[in-house]
C-alpha cells in the first residue's frame, strides 16, 4: 500500500492532474471515479496505472477486478492520502491513468464541431458530451481553447473522450480538413440565419466561440456563414455549451427529416 505523498507514482499523478505541460510531455491524463473508469473499460482503453483506496464501493471494485484481470498495474493507496491529491471534492477512491489516444477521423466526413477559444473547462466538457450524443464525427479545437485533457474537462465530458476524435489544430490545418467538403457556420447570438431556416442537412462544421470573447478573427474569416438560435425572450445570449447543444441537435433533427 502507498502511504507517502512522496511516492514517485503519487508525484506523477499530482503532476498529471495539475499541469498541462506534464500531461503533454507524458501524453497521458487522469480520470477519476467509478463512472469514468467504467467508460474506460467499455471503450477498451488500457490504463497504465490504477489507484484504489479502501473507500471504493463494490461497483468500483468490480471495475478494478476487470482491469487487474487484464494485467493492468493496480496500487492500493491510503484513503487519507488519496483524498489529498484527488481533484474532486469527494473522492470515490478510484483513479485511472491513460494514454492520450487520438481516434481517427472517419470518412465520409459531414458533421464536425469546432471549439474556438473556449476557455472554460466545464463548457468544453459539456460541448464534448453533447457532441458525442449528437453523433458528431470529429471535434477540432482551435488556438486558445482550454486543455481537453484537464481533469474538469474530462469529468464534464462524461466519457466523450473515449468516443470522439479530438484534435488540437491551427486554423490552417482545420481548413484543410473542412474545405471544400464542409460548410463552416459560426454560431452567433444575434447575426446570421436562424437555425430553423438554414439547411443543415448538408455537410457542416459548426464553430462555437468562448463566452467571454467569442470566436477569434480567424474563425470569422473562415466561416461561410453565421447561424443563430431564435430567442423570443430578453436574454442576450446563451451559455456556449447550451447554444452548441441546441444547434447540434437541430442538425440531427433536420437530417432525420423531422
Amino acid at each position: 500500500m502507498i502511504t507517502s505523498l512522496h511516492n514517485p507514482k503519487i508525484q506523477q499523478i499530482r503532476a498529471l492532474i495539475g499541469r498541462k505541460q506534464a500531461r503533454d510531455e507524458a501524453r497521458a491524463f487522469v480520470v477519476e471515479g467509478v463512472r469514468l473508469a467504467e467508460e474506460t473499460l467499455a471503450a477498451g482503453w488500457r490504463p497504465s496505472l490504477v489507484l484504489v483506496s479502501s473507500e471504493l464501493n463494490e461497483r468500483g471494485r468490480a471495475v478494478v477486478a476487470e482491469f487487474s484481470n487484464q494485467g493492468v498495474e493496480v496500487e492500493k493507496v491510503d484513503s487519507h492520502l488519496f483524498d489529498s491529491f484527488s481533484d474532486t471534492e469527494t473522492s470515490q477512491g478510484l483513479l485511472v491513468v491513460l494514454s492520450q489516444h487520438i481516434l481517427a477521423i472517419p470518412e465520409p466526413l459531414d458533421f464536425v464541431l469546432i471549439a474556438d477559444r473556449v476557455r472554460d473547462p466545464g463548457n468544453l466538457g459539456t460541448l464534448l458530451r453533447s457532441a458525442a450524443a449528437a453523433g458528431v464525427q470529429a471535434v477540432l479545437l482551435g488556438p486558445g481553447t482550454v486543455d481537453v485533457f484537464s481533469p474538469k474537462v474530462v469529468r464534464s465530458g462524461m466519457g466523450a473522450h473515449f468516443r470522439l476524435p479530438i484534435y488540437n489544430l491551427d486554423w490552417q490545418a482545420m481548413l484543410k480538413i473542412c474545405h471544400p467538403r464542409l460548410k463552416i457556420y459560426l454560431a452567433e447570438a444575434e447575426s446570421g440565419t436562424t437555425c430553423w431556416q438554414l439547411d443543415l442537412r448538408q455537410p457542416v462544421a459548426l464553430v462555437v466561440g468562448g463566452e467571454a470573447d467569442g470566436a477569434g478573427p480567424e474563425a470569422r474569416q473562415a466561416a461561410d456563414g453565421q447561424v443563430k438560435i431564435p430567442m423570443p425572450g430578453k436574454s442576450e445570449s446563451l451559455n456556449a455549451a447550451v447554444a452548441a447543444s441546441i444547434l447540434m441537435f437541430e442538425i440531427v433533427r433536420q437530417r432525420a427529416g423531422q
